[in-house]
């Protein structure tokens, strides 16, 4: 099936979001850390690109047909695999394969250093976000909200034609993410820690307090992901449903939730 041209932006095609990776900090075996795939009208926009997620991404979209990249913050378990994405677009440029060049990629200034290193010999071009500016991107409007990690961190709302869904990338609880994610269609949260760690490990949130930020922003949908490796995942996932009365599910890797 193939894709459709980017000029119909304006046709209102239903977005797709695809979990490329779930985890947290490092990847499980043959997997990626939290990465996701999400389409519109054609459009492909990768949501994060961490240890693992070239690799992965390509059971979904060649690499050629991503039209850009957005990054949430500069732990490597979201940007690992930026310098394999722009060899390959190098690659592709020497080839001949690959048209939509220079590749954008999105993300904060805040580390003018990791910035930097986003631009890549033409092939990748760092276009810098403000926390207090929407961007269009394709066929969204992505709006930003900044979270509480050790590290500067943005939550991306990415919307079109009355629908959207909010990523919450890494945070620990915060009321500023309520209003943020108010009525969004799917809320795809970070949800790393078991209640025992609540207050403990800084940074991340919980099943119950994901489930809470669902609930109180009034979500239609709730995905948790940046998983942790150890325990038993279904604890968080009961923990979320304990405070939030919606649909709620772990991300599923290569599964296509649409909006």
């Amino acid at each position: 099936m193939g894709i459709l041209k980017k000029t119909n932006w304006q046709r209102g095609d239903f977005m797709k979001i695809i979990p490329v990776g779930i985890w947290g900090a490092f990847p499980n075996r043959n997997e990626a850390t939290s990465s996701f795939l999400i389409e519109q009208d054609g459009f492909r926009c990768l949501v994060d690109c961490g240890s693992g997620v070239l690799a992965a991404v390509q059971n979904y979209t060649e690499l050629r047909e991503i039209d850009a990249v957005v990054i949430s913050h500069y732990h490597t378990d979201h940007i690992a695999d930026i310098g394999v994405l722009q060899h390959a677009a190098m690659i592709g440029m020497q080839l001949k394969e690959w048209n939509n060049l220079p590749l954008a990629i999105y993300a904060h200034d805040k580390d003018s250093d990791a910035f930097e290193n986003l631009s890549f010999k033409g092939v990748t071009e760092g276009r810098p976000l403000n926390v207090n500016e929407t961007v269009r991107i394709g066929p969204w409007e992505v709006s930003f909200c900044e979270t509480v990690h050790p590290v500067y961190c943005l939550a991306l709302r990415f919307s079109s034609n009355g629908k959207s869904v909010v990523f919450t990338a890494d945070t620990e609880w915060t009321e500023s993410l309520i209003g943020f994610a108010k009525n969004a269609d799917l809320l795809v949260a970070e949800s790393n820690l078991y209640e025992k760690y609540i207050g403990v490990i800084e940074g991340h949130m919980s099943g119950s307090q994901a489930g809470t930020l669902a609930e109180r922003a009034n979500v239609r949908k709730l995905l948790l992901t940046h998983l942790p490796q150890y325990g038993n995942l279904e604890e968080i996932l009961h923990a979320a449903k304990s405070t939030y009365s919606g649909e709620v599910d772990l991300a599923e890797i290569g599964k296509t939730y649409d909006i």
